[in-house]
Formats: structure tokens, sequence, C-alpha cells
């Protein structure tokens, strides 16, 4: 049991210093993360105490390395960060013209809407409500001025038949009393004569 505990401790230890190799293995100037490269440098720098402080010496070449490899982060970084600058005006831009063709399609389907909604009218647009008030007025104006335009032919038939029938009554009335004015006439001429041939008679 102890053996089997002693050979488990071992193979632990055996395992952390290869994880810790690989750890510092991966640790470089050449490639990683700026922090990777600052704990490489950390790593392998000397240290030493005077007047009780701690100081850490660092080999010249490796800070060098260290800078150029942090400016050439930030060039890198600062070369993304006009590039995003050039995209965002570049997205901004598209916005703003999808905006404009936004409000542009807004306007014409408004004027589509209204056209729609609307007819014109002695070109005027008018509303379809305002439309159909004003044709359905005329057509009642129309029908009105029909209706009392029909009435009064009518009115004026009916007058004038009325006024053919006193006609022909007064003309049949004036046909009599000619009539009867000439027997009269005819009466007297009679008699007249009657007298004129007793007169003659009575010489």
């Amino acid at each position: 049991m102890k053996g089997f505990r002693t050979l488990l401790v071992i193979l632990c230890s055996f395992f952390i210093s290869t994880i810790s190799a690989q750890n510092e293995s991966e640790l470089s100037l050449d490639k990683g993360s700026i922090n990777n490269q600052f704990e490489f440098i950390y790593k392998k720098s000397g240290n030493y105490r005077a007047d009780g402080k701690k100081y850490e010496v660092v080999r010249t070449i490796s800070l060098d390395k260290l800078r150029q490899n942090v400016l050439d982060s930030l060039k890198g970084f600062n070369s993304r960060a006009a590039a995003l600058k050039n995209t965002i005006a570049t997205h901004e831009s598209t916005i703003e013209s999808l905006n404009k063709k936004l409000d542009e399609t807004t306007n014409n389907l408004v004027g589509v809407t209204e056209e729609k909604d609307s007819m014109s009218f002695l070109g005027i647009l008018v509303s379809k409500v305002t439309y159909n008030t004003i044709l359905w007025s005329i057509i009642a104006g129309l029908l009105g001025l029909m209706l009392f335009f029909m009435y009064k032919f009518r009115r004026s038939n009916i007058l004038t038949q009325e006024a053919k029938t006193s006609l022909s009554e007064v003309e049949e009335e004036y046909e009599d009393h000619r009539r009867r004015a000439l027997e009269r006439e005819q009466k007297i001429s009679r008699q007249l004569q009657d007298e004129i041939n007793k007169y003659k008679k009575s010489k």
C-alpha cells in the first residue's frame, strides 16, 4: 500500500513538472500574447536585493524585443482601429443612404396612398369621400332639376289641354251663336219679304 502511494506521488510530481515545463516552453518573445511575453521576461530575469528592495535584472536584448513586439502590437491595433473606423464610416454612410431611400420610399408610398384614396376633380385632388359627396350632390341636383322641369312640362301640358278645351268650347258657342244669328237673320229676311209682298198685293 505504501509503495502504491509512493508511486502515485512520483507520477503526480512528474506530471506537474511536465506541465510546468510545457508552460515555460510555451512562453516566448517570438509568439504568444503580450502578457505571456511579459511573463517570459519575468521568468527569465534575475533578481537581487539592495537597500531592502527587490530588483529584477532583464537582458537589454529581451527588453528591446519586448518593446518592439509591444509597438508592433500597438501598430496592429491602430491599424485595426483605423480599418474599423473606415468600416464604421462606410456603414454609417450606407445607413444614411438607406435612411434617405427609406424616407423617399415612405414619401412615395404616402403619395401613392393619397393618390389611391383620392380622385381628380376639376384638376384638384380630393378624397374619395369628398368626390363621392360632390358627385352625388350633382346627380341629386340634376335629378331635382329634371323632376322640376318634368313637373313644369306636365303642368304646361295640362294648361295647354285646358286652353284647347276652352277654345273648342268657345268655338262651339261661337258657331252656335252664329248659326242662331243666321237663322234669326233669315227669319227676319223672310218676314221682311213677306211684308213687302203683302204691301205689293195691297196696292
